[in-house]
């Protein structure tokens, strides 16, 4: 089977977001199950610095974006792993210090952006011959992608012929743009109007688009594919998706144990496994060091986080919460970005902890590695959460997750019981500090009991999410939709 996978980010490329970790891996996951699989990424600055020397296979390949024809070169890169790599190159989309916008917003002209990859996606894919059976697009920055095979492309193309699967990794997400500019699309205005159109309120949703004219569409956990059909959270699609009915998927991420391991993370003062934990006590002394916190919290929990900073990820449920924690004689380290207040909010948190709070601003890959390693518990409090990786990865670093029973959190998180003595981490359902709180005090009174931490963190090591696994689901999605 031919799968194209179209995508806006996908490591080890370039990454902003969890989409990336899906778009790496599980192609590679598919080719290892036979597949012949393909990817197409916009050639971004980032990738660019990247010593990579792709080879143009295709050059100034006409493309258009309403009534303009724009060339791109089409660029080839293979990944360790053997999976051939499209790049579009179109400087003056691309070529730019980040991947949507900065910290004034989104750019400007991002429907120009990812329509025309959209389009020089499908266009690169006619040109080089590679004519897929199935098409897996993600969110809304390829959901035109549906539309167009489903319209433009149909008796043109042999793309014409290829299913879509559609994967949403975050509702809250849609692509959403000024009415006036759909002609840049491409296609016909009656797309628009119909009432399984574009329009939304008067606008058009590129969300949408994909959902609506997808063979399936697909979601990145089981629990969040039925929480999207509520209005709670599914953003004001959810009427659609219920329409989709039994189209709709929940296929629970992997966890790409190649980049995420203990036992070989190049970005840690000391490797470590289930076997031998003398190099996590020596990954958290040196985490502490680094973020300038006391020493005498090598006696005590060190709770992490690594997030964007933002309500969806609870960040106002933390800060709610904040003293309390501190109150539990307990250290917090916190990476991420966000909007400059709640930036501002932690910071003056840590002024008034000094030393039991250590804030970087920022993205730093390798200082999320040495978090998930040297923390002893992983804090994540969303709102919702689609699926969430970080959860994942730290049961495998010994680290315990404390997080709220939503979305992908609830799928793969097992509250533990003193009683039976199963488990990997601690839950809480209400959407309060107070809820919080009580989680975390239930995971700090686990940890000084070192007989039940380490049992804890036992079972956390032994729990498996591995691609394997979600690239099984994936196949027999295709599968069906081609039997469709």
């Amino acid at each position: 089977m031919k799968v194209l996978f179209l995508a806006s980010e996908a490591t080890p490329f370039v990454k902003s977001g969890g989409l990336a970790d899906v778009a790496g891996a599980l192609p590679v996951a598919l080719k290892e199950l036979g597949l012949d699989v393909s990817l197409i990424l916009p050639y971004y600055r980032q990738i660019r610095e990247l010593d990579l020397k792709p080879e143009t296979v295709v050059k100034q390949l006409p493309v258009p974006l309403g009534r303009e024809q724009l060339p791109a070169d089409i660029l080839q890169v293979f990944t360790e792993d053997g999976l051939p790599v499209y790049l579009i190159d179109r400087e003056d989309l691309y070529d730019r210090p980040n991947l949507y916008g900065n910290a004034l917003g989104d750019y400007y002209d991002n429907l120009e952006r990812f329509v025309y990859f959209s389009q020089a996606a499908l266009m690169a894919a006619e040109a080089l011959g590679v004519v897929p059976e199935v098409i897996h697009a993600h969110d809304w920055e390829t959901g035109l992608v549906s539309a167009l095979v489903r319209g433009p492309y149909r008796n043109r193309s042999a793309l014409g012929s290829a299913a879509v699967v559609f994967t949403v990794h975050n509702m809250a997400y849609q692509g959403l743009f000024p009415a006036e500019k759909f002609a840049l699309t491409g296609l016909d205005p009656t797309v628009f109007y119909q009432p399984e159109g574009l329009e939304y309120w008067g606008r058009m949703n590129l969300l949408k688009a994909g959902i609506v004219y997808a063979a399936a569409v697909t979601t990145v956990s089981p629990t969040y594919a039925q929480e999207i059909l509520s209005p709670d959270n599914g953003f004001g699609l959810d009427g659609v998706l219920r329409r989709r009915g039994a189209d709709v998927y929940g296929i629970l991420n992997g966890a790409d144990y190649r980049h995420w391991n203990p036992g070989r993370d190049r970005y840690l003062k000391a490797t470590y496994g289930p076997g031998s934990m003398k190099g996590k006590r020596a990954c958290k002394q040196a985490l502490l060091r680094k973020m300038k916190l006391d020493k005498e919290l090598t006696r005590r929990p060190l709770i992490g986080l690594t997030t964007r900073l933002d309500t969806q990820k609870g960040l106002d449920l933390l800060l709610a919460a904040l003293d309390g924690l501190m109150a539990l004689d307990v250290g917090l380290v916190i990476l991420g970005t966000g909007p400059e207040a709640v930036q501002e909010a932690l910071r003056e948190a840590a002024g008034r902890h000094p030393g039991r709070i250590g804030v970087e601003i920022g993205f730093n890959e390798a200082l999320a590695h040495r978090i998930l390693a040297g923390s002893d518990i992983i804090l994540i409090p969303s709102r919702y959460e689609p699926c969430g990786l970080t959860q994942m990865y730290a049961l495998k670093y010994g680290t315990v997750p404390v997080v709220r029973s939503t979305g992908g959190l609830e799928d793969t998180v097992t509250a533990f019981d003193r009683q039976t003595g199963r488990g990997d981490g601690f839950k809480f359902g209400p959407y309060t500090a107070e809820a919080l709180l009580e989680a975390v005090r239930e995971a700090v009174e686990a940890f000084e009991d070192k007989r039940v931490w380490n049992h804890v963190r036992s079972n956390g090591f032994a729990a498996d999410f591995s691609w394997s696994r979600a690239a099984e689901e994936y196949l027999a999605v295709y599968e069906a939709v081609l039997r469709r």
